[in-house]
Formats: C-alpha cells, sequence, structure tokens
C-alpha cells in the first residue's frame, strides 16, 4: 500500500515535495528552458522510478515513462502545470471534483494541467530500512473541473504576507522557548539551515518567485520545528494556544509556496 506523508515517519519534513518538483521543472520544459531529459532525472531526484497512467486516450491500467508521459501532456494540449498543497479543511490549488480533491487531500498534494482538465496524484510506495530507503511513484491521472484553483493568492499577495509571516514565525518561536525545548529541536533547525537550498525552483522562473519560495521554506521550516517541540508550553491549554497561532502561519507559507511553484505558468499566461 502506498504510504501517506502522515503514514511514513521517515518523511523528511523540510523535503520538497514531488509535486512540487515536477510542476516545476515540467513547466520549465514546456516552456523550453530545460530538455525532457533533465527534466525527468530532476523529478525523479533519488526515487527508483516514476510512472504515470490514466492519460486520455490510454487503455485500463496503462503505464508510461515520465519522459513519454510529458511529451504526451505536450501534444494534448497542456500548457503548463499547476501545483495544489490542500490539508484539511483548505482545499488550496483545488478544483474539483470530489474523487480528485480526496485523493489530493490524502497525500497533500497534486499537479493540475493548464490547457486540458487533467490532474495528477503521486501514489508514493516507500520500501527499504531506515536510512536506505527508495520510493516507486505512480502518478495516477484524474479528469478535474475547469475553475480557478482554490485559494492561490499572486506572487506579489505571497510575497507581502511572507514579510509579516516571517517575522511572526520567529518571534513566535522565541517565545515557545523551542530552543530550550533540548538538542532535537536545535538539530532540526541545522538540518534545515544544512540543506541550503543552492537550486530553487528550474530554469525560467522569475527571481521573485526563488525568493517567495526561500521564505515560504523558512517559515515552514520554523512551524515545523515549533510543532515538533514542546518548548515552553508545558500545559495542555498553553499548546492549544500555540497551535491555534501556528495553523494561519502555516496555511500562509503554503499559499506562498504554491504561488511560488506556478509563477512561471502565471506570468507566461
Amino acid at each position: 500500500m502506498p504510504l501517506t506523508p502522515a503514514q511514513n515517519p521517515s518523511v523528511d519534513p523540510f523535503a520538497e515535495p514531488r509535486s512540487a518538483r515536477l510542476t516545476a521543472w515540467g513547466n520549465s520544459m514546456l516552456a523550453g528552458f530545460a530538455p525532457p531529459d533533465h527534466v525527468v532525472e530532476e523529478v525523479v531526484g533519488e526515487d527508483e522510478r516514476h510512472r504515470v497512467v490514466g492519460l486520455p486516450g490510454d487503455a485500463e491500467g496503462e503505464q508510461h515513462g515520465l519522459t513519454w508521459a510529458l511529451g504526451r501532456l505536450r501534444v494534448l494540449g497542456v500548457k503548463g502545470l499547476r501545483l495544489a498543497l490542500p490539508s484539511e479543511g483548505h482545499l488550496l490549488g483545488l478544483t474539483g471534483p470530489a474523487a480528485f480533491n480526496g485523493a489530493a487531500l490524502a497525500v497533500g498534494e497534486a499537479v493540475l494541467a493548464v490547457g486540458v482538465p487533467i490532474g495528477f496524484v503521486p501514489e508514493i510506495e516507500v520500501y527499504g530500512p531506515p536510512g536506505d530507503q527508495s520510493a516507486i511513484v505512480l502518478w495516477r491521472c484524474h479528469e478535474v473541473r475547469e475553475a480557478p484553483p482554490a485559494d492561490v493568492p499572486s506572487l506579489h499577495e505571497a510575497e507581502r504576507e511572507l514579510a509579516d509571516g516571517l517575522r511572526e514565525a520567529t518571534v513566535l518561536l522565541a517565545r515557545l522557548d523551542v530552543a530550550g525545548a533540548g538538542p532535537e529541536a536545535l538539530r532540526a533547525l541545522e538540518q534545515y539551515r544544512a540543506r541550503g537550498h543552492s537550486k530553487l525552483l528550474a530554469p525560467g522562473y522569475p527571481p521573485r518567485a526563488v525568493r517567495v519560495l526561500e521564505s515560504a521554506r523558512q517559515v515552514s521550516a520554523l512551524l515545523a520545528i515549533a510543532a515538533g517541540s514542546h518548548g515552553a508550553a508545558v500545559s495542555a491549554g498553553e499548546m492549544a494556544a500555540r497551535a491555534t497561532v501556528l495553523t494561519p502561519l502555516r496555511r500562509m507559507a503554503r499559499r506562498a509556496q504554491v504561488a511560488a511553484y506556478n509563477a512561471l505558468v502565471d506570468e507566461r499566461g
């Protein structure tokens, strides 16, 4: 059975979602900034392989490699890709119908095509012992509703929200005394900083999108550290109050990430 992020404890909370990689590099290819073979290499990353199933015109259960599938999308008339990062109560980037929304919510991510009413949800099967794991990804194609994606801001709006959100998240960590929670929280922060994020998005994306994505990732990392550590919140009431503060900040960071990954296709449009 494929695992959701919540079911798989080995998922790196700071890792780039696979749907985000497919969106960024797929857009770069469709806009003529990156060759297909390099795009597939970047999307697959450290996974063993990616396959696509359910494309329009396919026989039941027919699967394709990612290179062939991306070429097929171009032939079908797909002009770009958009990222969705939904969570319970927040259908960020989704358009419906209910079956597609439900599949995307189960894994917390999806990709929607621009120009053709289809979307893709990754089914991720992780295997191997801790520390030596790999994954097989099956991108299942769904019909989607042609409608504006839910709650996606413009890049300008996202940048403005992040300016306040990053300050709030930093102040929140200080107030919660996350560093005082012990070495685990400090290791998590160092893990994020050590990643470097030297390669953000893909060729063709505007500098503002890269800037917004880095800020959004920083906010998400700070919130993940705060959520994973009790810090100074020692009572149930204090922990509940902290969750109330974290939720809108987490939503804001996800909105900004979606805006950044969608920027190439949105600006071309």
